[in-house]
């Protein structure tokens, strides 16, 4: 059994019974009938007490035990059932209406009506009186069913509440979703045209150059910007047909060095360290995680300038974190509010897995982000 509080039901046969218990005693010495047949009463008394307490484990079990007090107090000389076990009996047999499925609780209900007609009639009582003890038990009955009854349903509607909430859960993430879809596919159409023609341009820019390391440079951005057309339609692939070619890489950790790669090429020095095992990272996580790498050293990039950069990725038992931490940076200071939409990007995408997101100047001057990912309760 579980520990008991004051609110828990199964307080209630623990205080009857021993309240049943210290009645019969009172009975015992209060009523002269009674106090002729001291043992007689008292052993049954208590011993109904001890079944009414089984009753809070074990309801059908204690509501026979309480009604064999009866009889059982007959054959040891006492004269009658008494106010106090008449008090205990029909406790037990609300009890186990209340605990107990109707057809067991019927047995229990029977046994102790049972009792009470077998104590009348050899206790040599009225008729009425054989009738009266065992018709009283049947309210008390009927009350402990309706609570039960009442429970029941109060639980099926506490089930069809939480459905209802997870039904509605799911059609408000449903429409996020179709809206971030149609954003999706918005930002495709704004922005792969111009990127596809900023691409055109820098090939032609290319072909114009005669130094080899400017075409160099030129060329890996013409590259850089044919990638970006190929993942975001990657992105709205289901919405839209993707383009005839080669698919665009899968964002994943996995390519951290090819972007570290990229961005080298660039023109940023950038040293990259990865620390553990990459091994049942969930797939979604795996490209958020690589985004918000990749926001970070574009960042580098866009607020900082060329300057040397660190990255480190490490995966341990439960989380995924990495850092991107670079120098001073060279580059001219924006001017105040001029600011992207970089940081917000990233802090939503570690926030959908519930993890933690800190960006900030480092105390030499420089810029750190550094994001971890748990991976308790992600969905593979």
């Amino acid at each position: 059994m579980t520990p008991l509080r004051w609110r828990d039901p199964r307080v209630v046969p623990l205080v009857l019974g021993p309240a049943v218990g210290l009645l019969a005693i009172a009975e015992v010495g209060l009523d002269d009938a009674f106090a002729a047949h001291r043992a007689a009463v008292l052993v049954p008394g208590l011993l109904l007490g001890a079944g009414i307490v089984l009753a809070a484990r074990l309801p059908l079990a204690g509501a026979l035990i309480a009604a064999a007090c009866f009889p059982l107090g007959l054959l040891v000389g006492a004269p009658d059932i008494g106010g106090a076990g008449l008090i205990g009996l029909i406790g037990v047999t609300a009890w186990s209406g209340w605990r107990l499925p109707p057809r067991r609780s019927g047995i229990a209900l029977a046994a102790a009506m049972a009792a009470g007609v077998v104590t009348s009639l050899l206790a040599g009582q009225s008729v009425w009186e054989a009738i009266f003890q065992p018709a009283i038990l049947l309210p008390g009955w009927a009350l402990g069913l309706q609570s039960r009854i009442n429970g029941e349903r109060a639980a099926e509607l506490t089930r069809l509440a939480a459905a209802l909430d997870a039904e509605r859960e799911r059609n408000a993430h449903a429409a996020v979703a179709s809206e971030r879809t149609r954003i999706a596919r918005e930002v495709h159409d704004a922005v792969a045209h111009s990127v596809s023609v900023m691409t055109l341009q820098l090939g032609g820019l290319r072909r114009m150059l005669d130094d080899p390391e400017h075409r160099e440079i030129v060329h890996n951005l013409e590259r850089l910007g044919r990638q970006s057309v190929e993942e975001m339609r990657g992105l709205v692939g289901i919405l839209r047909e993707r383009a005839a070619g080669t698919p665009a890489p899968e964002p994943s950790l996995g390519r951290a060095a090819d972007l570290v790669g990229e961005v080298r090429a660039a023109g940023l020095p950038v040293e990259l360290e990865v620390a553990g095992e990459r091994s049942g990272v969930p797939r979604l996580l795996d490209a958020s995680a690589y985004r918000v790498l990749q926001e970070a050293l574009t960042n580098v990039l866009r607020h900082s300038g060329p300057v040397p950069t660190r990255v480190r990725i490490a995966y341990a038992p439960g989380q995924v974190s990495l850092s991107v931490v670079n120098d001073p940076g060279t580059a001219p200071a924006e001017e105040p509010g001029r600011g992207g939409h970089g940081l917000v990007g990233m802090r939503e995408r570690v926030s959908l897995f519930r993890g933690s997101l800190r960006a900030g100047p480092e105390p030499d001057g420089g810029f750190a982000v550094r994001a971890t990912f748990p991976l308790t309760g992600v969905a593979a």
